[in-house]
């Protein structure tokens, strides 16, 4: 038999094949070989008999992919989620996640929650940062559910991971999703305005027929990857057109004078935000080679 592990707990995993799941156990084989299951593996397993319910993991089948944060494998694509308000969305934890997805070459989707907060025109000038550089960004109110037709489409028939800062309402939104999760929520620090972490382990839920989405831990801060600086414009995509207008072979777009991306930001033509984040960036990852 084969199924997908969408849970593990201590050293067993719940397998889900069809309408039915198994608590399964991984052979000694698997050990022997150095292979440990992750969650979303395919897997082959061997009920056993006389305990209903209850298998052991025969082989990991080929991963697509696999991911170390969250450790989840076959993932199809990862929606990253901010609030438009409470807390402000930050173009700088926005694009660190955005580095990571693209460093593991994940297709990305950006849903911005609470939109029901938030002033029309910010709204607007945050979502169309992100628009003008390719990313779909859908706007969603988990409270009044607008915007849950066009989520349900983009997740459907896929693996989803779900990422973001904490107080973004994550939890809410998957709620809306899988709602036979009765995931915990979060509320908002009356203090600092930051969320509480509610998400406290890695786990698939089903969201329809062949249709999972993975919620990670909120994060308040997050490390940029371990990136050749000199690499880390390509992870940039709106800065290519202008990079045949830099004057100096190499360029890397900060102190060099006729520089085309400079140009650019200058001119508007690169968001000056997204400019100066990659400028940070840039500045961080040099930094840390020194040491």
């Amino acid at each position: 038999m084969q199924g997908k592990i969408i849970k593990g707990v201590g050293g067993s995993y719940v397998v889900r094949c069809g309408k039915k799941d198994y608590v399964c156990y991984a052979k000694g084989i698997l050990r022997y070989k150095n292979q440990k299951p992750m969650i979303g593996d395919m897997v082959s397993f061997e009920p056993i008999n006389e305990e209903p319910g209850m298998a052991n993991i025969l082989e990991i089948l080929p991963r697509a992919n696999a991911l170390i944060r969250p450790a989840v494998s076959n993932v199809d694509q990862a929606i990253i989620q901010f609030a438009a308000k409470d807390p402000a969305p930050n173009t700088n934890l926005l694009d660190r996640f955005l580095i990571r997805m693209e460093e593991q070459e994940l297709p990305v989707i950006i849903c911005i929650n609470k939109i029901d907060l938030a002033a029309e025109d910010d709204l607007l000038r945050f979502t169309d940062i992100y628009r003008s550089i390719g990313y779909p960004v859908l706007p969603f109110c988990a409270c009044t559910g607008e915007g849950l037709p066009a989520l349900l489409e983009v997740i459907r028939g896929k693996t989803t991971v779900w990422a973001g800062p904490s107080g973004v309402g994550k939890s809410s939104v998957i709620n809306l999703l899988a709602p036979e999760s009765s995931m915990e929520t979060g509320s908002i620090s009356e203090k600092i305005r930051r969320g509480k972490h509610t998400t406290r382990h890695v786990q698939l839920l089903a969201c329809g027929e062949n249709t999972y989405v993975c919620d990670t831990p909120g994060f308040s801060s997050l490390e940029l990857p371990d990136i050749l600086p000199e690499k880390l414009q390509y992870y940039f995509g709106e800065f290519e057109q202008f990079i045949p207008s830099c004057r100096f072979k190499g360029c890397v777009h900060i102190g060099e004078r006729e520089c085309g991306v400079k140009d650019a930001a200058r001119d508007g033509l690169i968001h000056p935000e997204r400019y100066e984040n990659y400028r940070l960036f840039y500045n961080d990852l040099k930094n840390r080679k020194k040491y």
